[in-house]
């Protein structure tokens, strides 16, 4: 048997240790990128294992082949027919176990692509070996951990293909309720923040979370009560604290009704601000395209009205008083005052529009009564989404605006919010953080954003400003710092150029009619197989410097993930708390894992 490694600071014993566990076979033709095992009787392989072996040239150079375990077969010798096993069984008739090994070659040291001869020994990679096959060796300090592997190591992603180095974003795929995305994605950023791979920037950093399924991104800064000690190993085996996100910020709608803007929370009374958009805010930044931002045919004659319009309310609107109250070239609401709701303000444009007269100064051309009809009929549709969010009928604005700069951790609620308001939310604060980046003109320090959902923001199909910000993002973000961490249930139904732009592509558990789809196609047959039927907290992550996505499963998460696992506040107190609610606490929501 050859020497396994000849390393001088522990890993030579620990390969050196293991006996082999099997031979290559010569009944399957081997070849430079994949080869076949035959397990010997007392061992085995079991799908992900990570082997080695090697081969000695007539030169003399021993070349070293790694690879990943990608299939297993296991068939009795000597039978013909399957009711065979019985007389096997009965010892009546003579066969013989065999188990074979698929292996799909990760790394040739050094690159001389060789098959490996069959009778070669096969043992599995560990220490030194192990970080060679897997190229955790050539991450030198971009390695974030992501998880532990099949062996119960540490894995690693390598960050130059997440912060625009290399490349950048990731995307998330898998079934809602049970593929834990968005936990993967928390886990993700609590690796990044506190790994090191950021170093001295890590306090700049920014991430920027939409949280549109309950509550449950709204309790990152507190502790998890439900961490056990089991948990914290995992945390230590991969060198990460098991701690919850130190610094978060949490905005939320105010609530309906209520003229004093409280937000509209109900397990969470710390570190939690309002938002809204002032009339005059809204006519200012433009805002009308998002309020139709449910995806467009842009073949419709209506679309031509939204940034006309939007450009006619930003040359002509007029504050009125401090409030963010308003006028449209002195044309106040239909009671006479100030213009102080969005309904008043849907009200005039109605009014505007529907005078043939006045029409002519607020779109250009001959605009047909249809289209202005058509047009009226969805911005009255959004009068009721839309009414909490943009207004100027509080008592006192205060710093009601949506910021990344108050925390590391921006988490924004929408999930109170109908699913129109919640793509203007995302639009407006997608444009605004874009934009902020653009104007700071250097890519670091790194924002990221955190978006699940995904195929409904940037749907194949249709046309919207989310997906055309989205686009430039994917396209453009990482040569700014902006960096995107979607999430989906359906990779197959999100925009082509963002998918293809992820350097970094994950899946959770899928649906079986979804894994078959091409999106998918980097996943191998037995991944894919594996995929349906995957636990919650088993991810398959592929990155572009390891031929083979590896399957990982990440820690149980150290933060809160609903109000009644909520241990130790680690956050920052910035204000009051908001006002207890009487139903805090029963939330009754199954755990992520």
């Amino acid at each position: 048997m050859a020497e396994p490694n000849g390393s001088p600071n522990g890993a030579t014993d620990l390969a050196a240790g293991q006996r082999p566990v099997g031979l290559v076979v010569g009944t399957v033709a081997a070849s430079p990128l994949e080869f076949s095992v035959g397990v010997a009787p007392d061992q085995y392989l079991q799908l992900d294992d990570v082997v080695v072996t090697r081969r000695k040239l007539p030169d003399g150079t021993e070349i070293q082949i790694a690879g990943v375990v990608t299939n297993i077969e296991a068939g009795h010798e000597g039978a013909r027919f399957a009711s065979d096993v019985f007389l096997i069984s009965d010892g009546a008739l003579p066969a013989e176990v065999s188990e074979v090994a698929e292996i799909t070659v990760t790394r040739v040291e050094p690159e001389v692509y060789v098959p490996p001869r069959p009778g070669a020994e096969v043992s599995r990679a560990m220490g030194e070996e192990r970080d060679s096959a897997l190229y955790f060796d050539t991450m030198a300090d971009a390695k974030v951990p992501i998880g532990l592997g099949r062996d119960g190591q540490p894995v690693y992603l390598n960050f130059e293909f997440v912060d625009g180095t290399r490349g950048g974003h990731v995307s998330i795929s898998g079934v809602s309720g049970i593929a834990t995305k968005t936990s993967f994605a928390t886990f993700l950023l609590h690796s990044i923040f506190t790994s090191g791979v950021l170093a001295g920037e890590a306090h700049n950093t920014k991430a920027l979370i939409f949280s549109v399924k309950g509550e449950d991104l709204l309790f990152l800064d507190y502790d998890n009560s439900r961490l056990r000690e089991e948990f914290r190993d995992k945390y230590a085996r991969l060198g990460l604290p098991a701690h919850s996100f130190r610094n978060v910020q949490v905005f939320a709608p105010p609530r309906p009704g209520d003229p004093n803007g409280t937000p509209d929370v109900r397990a969470r009374d710390k570190a939690v601000s309002p938002f809204y958009w002032t009339l005059a805010e809204f006519c200012e930044q433009e805002l009308m395209p998002f309020v139709f931002a449910d995806g467009e045919d842009e073949r419709a004659q209506y679309t031509m009205l939204i940034s006309q319009v939007a450009a006619r309310l930003r040359r002509d609107y007029q504050k009125v008083g401090t409030d963010g109250a308003i006028s449209v070239n002195g044309v106040d609401a239909r009671n006479g005052g100030p213009i102080r709701t969005f309904e008043q303000l849907v009200a005039l444009i109605e009014d505007e529009l529907l005078d043939e007269e006045i029409r002519r100064d607020w779109v250009a051309g001959s605009t047909s009564t249809g289209s202005v009809n058509a047009f009226l009929r969805r911005l009255r549709s959004a009068v009721k989404p839309l009414e909490r969010l943009i207004r100027a009928d509080l008592k006192d604005r205060g710093d009601r605006s949506l910021t990344t700069s108050k925390a590391q951790v921006t988490v924004i609620d929408l999930h109170n919010l109908p699913d129109r308001a919640q793509r203007f939310v995302v639009g407006v604060s997608l444009r605004q953080e874009f934009r902020r980046k653009e104007e700071q003109g250097t890519a670091r320090p790194l924002m990221f954003i955190v978006l699940d959902e995904l195929n409904k923001y940037a749907p194949r199909d249709g046309d919207s400003p989310i997906k055309q910000i989205l686009l430039d993002v994917a396209e453009r973000g990482r040569s700014l710092g902006v960096i995107l961490i979607g999430a989906q249930q359906t990779a197959s139904e999100v925009e082509r150029r963002i998918v293809a732009n992820c350097s970094i592509r994950v899946a959770g558990r899928l649906d079986p009619a979804e894994a078959s789809r091409p999106e998918y196609g980097y996943l191998p047959p037995a991944q894919r197989q594996r995929a349906t039927i995957a636990k919650p907290g088993t991810m398959f992550v592929s990155q572009p410097d390891i031929p083979v996505p590896l399957a990982i499963e990440f820690p149980f998460p150290a933060w809160a993930t609903r109000s009644s696992e909520k241990g130790a506040w680690n956050g920052v107190d910035d204000g009051p708390a908001q006002p207890a609610d009487p139903f805090a606490g029963l939330d009754d929501d199954p755990p992520p894992f």
